[in-house]
Order: structure tokens, then sequence, then C-alpha cells
């Protein structure tokens, strides 16, 4: 049976949620119309008005149908970082009835190129700094089907002197890129396309996050333009946003976090983003004081770094009125320092990309420390037995499993992970978390450990799988275990056992590894940390014994002390 519900729902909120039964573009239609010339992003002092992003996001649509050939439901990538192209980009491949593939920036080619071969995309948006990465897979000499490049310059948008100052890589000019089938973006809006009629509804593919698992290859979560639209209201709803409010967004818009707070729900509303390209803890003080910012969704190592600057006191942070995050627990002592300097609580709650965002949110009027909060709006939560499947009375830990209305289709063409991902509970399909944890007495959800194996490094979240399929292509390596290992900074950070080839081995160090690693994945996911070892344990069918590994690690790298307190 479901658990009951939480008595600290918030009043003046419904359990049920109403949302439009539209195509999230319909979103840019409507603030467009309320609030033509109100902005809706802040980029280092250059505005861009509702009614400008729903021009521009309309002729960047027409380009992708008559230049691209985008067709209803094909999938488009985006990889660049937080700018006003990235939203543009995203709500222009949705006008054009297609589905958005958004890949972190970080990727290498080789993490690329699988996103592009699985998901089947033609066109890419991608920012000139990054091209390289993208130039070896497009046309016939890529093989994979990539035949247009959409190249962006991001200081394009810085067109008034600004009073902040944008990182160096934004501020570049633009240069002359070259290749088969590239396009710039500046063109592909001067071309003035319009785009064809809307098409696409309510149960449509939206959007198609990456995630990974234990298998090493990232897989698309498929969600509809009615499951983007759940999360996004919800937030809204949850936590009173309206279109006076101005928000800070600087989670990468990759991610389902930083897509659905500080890009979907705030165009919902017709709030105001203040958007930057790169975290840095003065750019964002500075920009709060600037604009008045009123909330700020961000992730525990953000909050550490901001609170401890020596320089926090210089800025007026008065109009903070909220700040919100997830992705890892917040520790008690930075909550505390941020309610006495700041003045304002951390509210946490939980998600997954196969949720497009929270599924469970901590009540605004009274959220618990290092707690995943209660399920929201329309969504049964309940904890199992992780072996036989049953469910686990209150108190007890187990696996987090979870149904609701913003849950993913399934993944991109793998019946099987979809099928391993669902349990049927009392007639309804609910998907597993991978993650333990716990209910209180109070219907609040509490982690524990992760069931699945993962690292969380800063809130990016790494699967070793991955990663060891990507070190088996070096020469040297013929055996690799990644674990995840205590880091002061990053909570975890990744950490690898290598088995080297004796032919190999001499003049090998861990160096080689390391810069070899970064070189060929995204940085988040490169070891930190390699240690060379003459064997790994192995079961009696020959698969590394990573758990018992990880478990030595974790004792031997253990923090001293309570790292939460």
């Amino acid at each position: 049976m479901p658990y009951s519900r939480s008595p600290h729902w918030p009043a003046q909120l419904s359990t049920d949620l109403t949302v439009p039964a539209t195509n999230l573009f319909y979103n840019v239609e409507v603030s467009a119309e309320r609030f033509p010339h109100k902005p809706f992003i802040v980029f280092y002092d250059t505005t861009v008005t509702f009614a400008e992003f729903k021009d521009e996001v309309e002729r960047i649509a027409g380009f992708l149908q008559r230049e691209c050939g985008v067709k209803a439901g094909d999938r488009v990538l985006i990889c660049m970082q937080n700018s006003p192209q990235w939203l543009i980009a995203f709500y222009a491949i949705l006008r054009a009835n297609a589905v958005v593939v958004p890949v972190n920036p970080m990727n290498r080619t080789e993490e690329l190129r699988h996103y592009i071969e699985d998901s089947d995309a033609s066109t890419v948006f991608v920012a000139q700094d990054l091209y390289p990465r993208i130039q070896p897979l497009l046309g016939d000499a890529g093989g994979i089907g990539l035949e247009h490049a959409v190249v962006v310059t991001y200081s394009d948008y810085l067109k008034y002197p600004a009073g902040i100052t944008p990182p160096d890589f934004v501020a570049v000019p633009r240069h002359i890129v070259n290749g088969p089938g590239v396009s710039y973006w500046a063109d592909a809006l001067e071309a003035g396309h319009m785009p064809g009629s809307l098409a696409a509804g309510p149960n449509d593919l939206c959007v198609m996050p990456y995630t990974s698992g234990t298998t090493g290859k990232p897989k698309g979560c498929m969600h509809t333009h009615h499951n983007v639209m759940r999360t996004a209201v919800g937030s809204v709803q949850w936590f009173g946003g309206t279109q006076d409010s101005i928000q800070l967004s600087v989670l990468p818009l990759f991610h389902v976090t930083g897509m659905q707070l500080g890009m979907n729900a705030p165009l919902f509303s017709g709030a105001t983003v203040v958007m930057l390209s790169r975290w840095d803890r003065d750019v964002a003080a500075r920009a709060i004081e600037r604009y008045g910012i009123t909330g700020w969704q961000s992730i525990s190592t953000m909050v550490v770094d901001f609170l401890s600057n020596p320089k926090l006191g210089d800025y007026d942070l008065t109009s903070l009125q909220w700040m919100r995050g997830g992705g890892a627990a917040m520790p008690r002592a930075v909550v505390k320092k941020l309610r006495e300097s700041v003045g304002v609580e951390y509210v946490e709650g939980y998600g997954m990309s196969e949720t497009i965002a929270a599924t469970h949110i901590n009540p605004p009027h009274r959220p618990k420390p290092q707690c995943l909060g209660i399920p929201t709006f329309d969504v049964d939560a309940r904890v199992i037995d992780p072996v036989n499947l049953k469910e686990l009375p209150q108190g007890q830990t187990g696996e987090i499993v979870v149904h609701g209305p913003q849950v993913m289709q399934g993944y991109w063409r793998n019946d099987s992970a979809t099928r391993d991902a669902f349990i049927e509970i009392d007639g309804k399909r609910f998907l597993r978390t991978g993650d333990l944890g716990w209910v209180d007495d109070e219907g609040y959800y509490f982690m524990v450990d992760r069931l699945k194996r993962m690292i969380n490094a800063s809130g990016y979240k790494v699967w070793p799988a991955e990663v060891e399929t990507l070190m088996y292509q070096h020469p040297a390596i013929k055996e690799v275990c990644v674990l995840g290992t205590f880091d002061a900074h990053r909570g975890e950070t990744v950490k690898a056992l290598v088995v080297p080839k004796p032919e190999q081995a001499e003049g090998l160090s861990a160096d080689d590894i390391i810069e070899w690693a970064r070189e060929h994945m995204a940085s988040y996911k490169a070891p930190r940390i390699v240690e060379f070892v003459e064997a790994l344990p192995k079961s009696g069918s020959g698969k590394i014994l990573w758990r018992e590994l990880q478990q030595r690690e974790a004792a031997n790298r253990a923090a001293p002390g309570d790292r939460n307190v």
C-alpha cells in the first residue's frame, strides 16, 4: 500500500496538478503575447525579450526545416555551454516538431559519436570552440549520418558593454569554421525562414537526455511534451513562481535540473533568467546584487564555494528569497551558514534524468536538511526490498521506486533496459531508481546509498562502466576497475585501478593515464587518481569484483569524522 500523504504538504496546493495539454512551444507563444517587451534572458547585460525570443526561435526553426531537412520526430543535438542560443535552439527544435538531444559540452569526439549514432541525429547545434570535436563526425568521413552543424558564437549575444565581465571563451569573436554542412548561427537567423505548421502534441517526444548505467553505454530517456510540462509547471506551483521572479540560471542546461528550473519553468511563468555560462562565485554574487535576483537553483558544491568567498560581505544579497537544489546532500553546517549569512533556507529535492527533474521536493515552509523531500504532485513513491521486490514498511531501508506522470516513456531503442527499469505494483508501472532510502513517519524520504554503480562528483553522475569502456581503448591497459573515492571538495572523485600490459608497463606513469583520459573523455569523468595493481580480484565466472574493491576503497579513504556536520 502507498504511504500516507505527508501532513506537511503545502496547505495552499492541491495534491493534483493540471497542466496545459499542448506542445511545450506553446509556452513561448503565451509569454511572448503576455510580456512582449519584458526580458526573458539577461546574458552579461544583453537582454532578449520574450517577443525577440519567439521571433528568433521561429527563424531558427525555419532554417532547420528548410536548410537542414529536419522533419517531425527527428532528433537534433545541442552541444554548447549555457547561452541564449541554447534556449533558442531548444525551442526551435520543438517548433520544428523535432526532438531535443542535449549533450554535455565536456564530451569528447568518441563520446559524441555514440550520442549521434544512437539517436540517429543528422543535425547538431555546436559552439565554435567545440566544433573541432564534431568535425570528424560530419559528412561522409563521419560515417554516422551527421550532415549539418549550426555553429554558435557566444559573443554574438554580447551586444552591450557588460558590467559583469563574461568568461574569455564567451567573449571570443566569431572565427572561420569550415567543413561539410556547416552554417553559422547568425546566417541561419539572417535567412529569415519561417517554419511550417506546429504539429507535435503533448504525447509526442520532446526531449531525450542521455543517462548511463551498468552496461557502459549511455541511454536516451524518452520524454514527451507532457512529461516535461509536468515538472516545469509543478516547480512553478510548488515554489510560488511569478512573472516578476528573477532567477539565476547557472546550472548546466543539458542537465534536466538546469533545463527545467533554469529555462522551462521560468518561461512558463514569464519570469526572467539571468544566465551565466560558467560558475564563478564573484560573478554570481555580483549578478544577484546587480539584477535583484530573487531565486537560485544550485548544487551543494556551488553553495559551499559561494559561502567560502571572503568577499561575500561586500555584496548586497538582500533580494535573494529562496535557494533550492539537489544532486548531493547539503551538509548541515553549510545550511546553517547560508541561513545566517544570506538569510535563506536551502530546500532540497530529488529527481533523475528518467523523471525529467523532481519527483520529491521538501516543503518550502518546512524543509529537512539532507532530505530528498516528499513526493510531489501525483507521484506515488514506495520503498521496496531490492532482492524480492516486496514493499517495505516505513522506516526500513530499501530501493526507492516512483510512479508519476513525469516518468519517462522508456529508453530509446533499448527494450531490454526499459524492461529492467520498471516494476509493476498494484497495477501501476514504477521506475526503479536504483537509490536506497527510507521514509520517516512524516512522509519525508531520505537517501542512504546507491544500489546502482555510480559516482557523484560535484553533482555530475559518473558511471564507472562507461569510463572503463573508454579506458580499455588505451593501448597499455590490460584491465581496469573504476571506483568512487572520498574527495574533500567534490564529495566523491574518480579513481582507476589499472593492470598494465606487461610489455607496455615500463615507463608508464599514473600521470600518463590521467592525461590520456582527459583527452578522451569529459573531464569530470576522467580519473583524478590512478593506482597500478598487479591483478584485480575476480569471481568464479571471471567478473571483476568491483563491489569488493569499492567497499575496500570506502574503508581506506573514509573522511575523518561526520562529513555531514
